[in-house]
C-alpha cells in the first residue's frame, strides 16, 4: 500500500538561507518553487529518487524550541566523509555515534531549527535484520 516517503514538509524563518545550506552544504538540488500571488513562498528540494523536502516560509514567531517535527532523516553512503565535508563548509556537526539500531549517526540542524540526522546503516542496523531496539 505504501511505497515510501514522499516527502518531509519543514518550515523556514529564511527561504534564501535555508535553500543556500541544503544546496551548498548539503549537495542537494532544489527541484522546483512555490509562488503566491508572484511572491516565492517555497520549494521543493531532491533527497533522492523520488523523495523530496518541502518548504515553505514561516510567517509569525518562529518554533526553534518547538519545532513542527522533531527531525528527518538522511541515509549517507559515508558518513565520515560527508561530516567532514559539512564541517568544511562550516556547518556544525555532532560527533558520530553508533546508535541502539546498529546504525551510525552524526546530527546537523538547518538554520531554521530543524534537526536533521544523518545516518549510514551498518549490516547490522535494526532496519534490515528488524531486531529490536532498546532505548533504556
Amino acid at each position: 500500500m505504501i511505497r515510501r516517503l514522499a516527502h518531509v514538509c519543514i518550515g523556514a524563518t529564511d527561504l534564501a538561507e535555508t535553500e543556500g545550506f541544503y544546496r551548498d552544504a548539503l549537495g542537494m538540488e532544489k527541484a522546483f518553487d512555490f509562488f503566491r500571488a508572484g511572491h516565492r513562498i517555497g520549494f521543493y528540494l531532491k533527497a533522492g529518487e523520488s523523495t523530496f523536502i518541502e518548504v515553505f516560509v514561516e510567517n509569525g514567531e518562529t518554533q526553534i524550541e518547538r519545532p513542527l517535527i522533531r527531525h528527518f532523516c538522511l541515509e549517507v553512503e559515508n558518513l565520515d566523509a560527508v561530516c567532514e565535508t559539512l564541517r568544511s563548509k562550516g556547518v556544525e556537526v555532532s560527533a558520530k555515534k553508533l546508535g541502539g539500531d546498529g546504525a551510525w549517526q552524526a546530527w546537523i540542524t538547518d538554520p531554521s531549527g530543524v534537526r536533521i540526522e544523518l545516518m549510514q546503516y551498518s549490516e547490522d542496523s535494526s532496519q534490515f535484520s528488524g531486531r529490536p531496539v532498546n532505548l533504556d
